[in-house]
Parts: structure tokens; sequence; C-alpha cells
């Protein structure tokens, strides 16, 4: 496994090195976008003034306080990634975004779309919402504020922000749909020993 420093725009080149495993911090912009974000930009063909080409988009809602004219960054944990699988593929095409970050693993939609996209998927560990503020040094923007906070498009600046895990590669590998398969083996082998010692029940 690998630790790696990408920085915004990300390059095709920067992603097609990644693996599944490897761990990734962020320097640059982030953008936040969920469900919500994501349905508007793919079925409405609303755009953003932030451009997304070679950008790091976070499936977050956060918690957010107005500081007189300027938004600071209280709370940003991670938001259930496969809640945006219907709409993550199209908004990788239409938006070039490179690196898509969120909690838990995503479906098979989203795994074509990075390996079309040369793009990535990552996790951003639960239960660490207050860590993540604080390696927001500046929130530059706020978008479709008419969505309500947590939908929001909020666009910041990012220093080393992570730890964030690959977990859709390029190439089209899925560590959590991998590791599956490993649970899987492991519990079938666990089940027949047990299944052995507890044979006497049986009678």
């Amino acid at each position: 496994m690998n630790n790696k420093i990408l920085t915004t725009p990300i390059s095709d080149e920067d992603v097609k090195s990644l693996k599944i495993g490897d761990i990734v911090y962020l320097n640059g912009t982030l953008v936040t976008c969920r469900d919500t974000g994501h349905k508007r930009r793919v079925l409405s063909g609303i755009v953003p003034r932030t451009d997304l080409k070679g950008g790091a988009v976070f499936h977050a809602g956060p918690i957010v306080k107005k500081v007189g004219d300027k938004w600071e960054m209280v709370s940003i944990g991670p938001t259930t990634s496969m809640r945006m699988e219907k709409f993550e593929k199209e908004f990788m095409e239409i938006t070039g975004a490179k690196i898509i970050i969120g909690k838990g693993g995503m479906g098979e939609k989203t795994v074509r779309g990075c390996v079309e996209n040369k793009a990535v998927h990552a996790v951003f560990p639960g239960g660490c919402a207050v860590v993540a503020a604080a390696e927001v040094l500046e929130i530059t923007d706020a978008e479709w504020l008419d969505l309500g906070m947590p939908e929001a498009f909020w666009v910041m600046e990012v220093k080393e922000f992570g730890p964030l895990i690959i977990s859709i590669d390029t190439e089209g590998n899925n560590l959590f749909e991998n590791n599956k398969e490993i649970y899987k083996e492991s519990m079938e082998k666990e089940m027949a020993e047990l299944s052995k010692k507890l044979k006497y029940m049986n009678y």
C-alpha cells in the first residue's frame, strides 16, 4: 500500500497510480455534494460556478456557521456513498471529477464510471467529522444554499485532508466487494469447524 498526497486539479496519471487500499491525503479544493446536488447536476443541467474538472467531491452534509461575512466549518463527516450510486457515474462523466469521497462502498455502476472516466472512490473514516473540519483551511464559496445546509455545494480549501482509503480504482477493483468474498470464505471455514465441535448437539 502507498501513502500519497494528491493536489487538485488531479490528473489521469495521478489516479491511475492508485490502487485499492492505498491511503491518500488531499490538498487543494474540495467540494461537498450529496443526493439532491447530484440529482440537480445530472438531471437539470444546472452548472455550478466551481469547475469540478480534475476535482475532488465529498459526500458530506457539513455543519457550517456564519462569522461576519465568512463561513466557518464546524463539522464535516462523510455521508453513506451508496446513496449517490444512482447518479455517480453520470456525475463523473459530466463534471470530470477525479476523486469521489464518502463512507462505505459503492456499486457496479460507479465502478464502471471510475474505469471509463479514470476516477477513484475513497473512504473517509466515520466518526471523525470534527477532525475533518480542522483540515479545512477556508470555505471559499457556497452554492445551492436553497437546498439547505447539508445539501448545499460547499467549496473549501483543504490541507492534507484524510486519511482517504481508496476503495475503487481505475481498473475496476472494489475493496468492499473483495473483502466480502474474503469474509465469506473465512466465515464458511469457521462455521465448518464450529459444526464439528457442536456435532454432539445433533443427538
